[in-house]
């Protein structure tokens, strides 16, 4: 069982990045696939989810109108699209999967820096 994220890197206040997240040796279509980031000096935050079989989705507030989640489930893939981008959005991200089990995977994280 693996999460393996991708691609994440540096990017301009105001501009755009999407995150994947390919997984393998479950079924992303049916767990409950999230993603999260930690800043240094900061807890965890829970940012995007994406619930099994009726794909609908939640946001925490720090990211609402901003970032959406999807899945791709030919691929067994989970996206992030991150736009109007700030400073603050710097972190590293990471891509989790609960499953119908109730088991938590977690990838291995990606750093994102927004900066000018």
């Amino acid at each position: 069982v693996q999460l393996v994220e991708s691609v994440g890197g540096l990017v301009q206040p105001g501009g755009s990045l999407s995150l994947s997240c390919a997984a393998s040796g479950f079924s992303s279509s049916s767990s409950v696939m999230s993603w999260h980031r930690q800043a240094p000096g900061k807890e965890r935050e829970r940012i995007a989810t994406i619930y099994s079989f009726s794909d609908s989705t939640k946001y925490a507030d720090s990211v609402k109108g901003r970032f959406t989640i999807s899945r791709e489930n030919a691929k067994n893939t989970v996206y992030l699209q991150m736009n109007s981008l700030k400073p603050e959005d710097s972190a590293v991200y990471l891509c989790k999967a609960r499953t119908v089990l109730g088991t938590d995977y977690w990838g291995q994280g990606i750093q994102v820096i927004v900066s000018s």
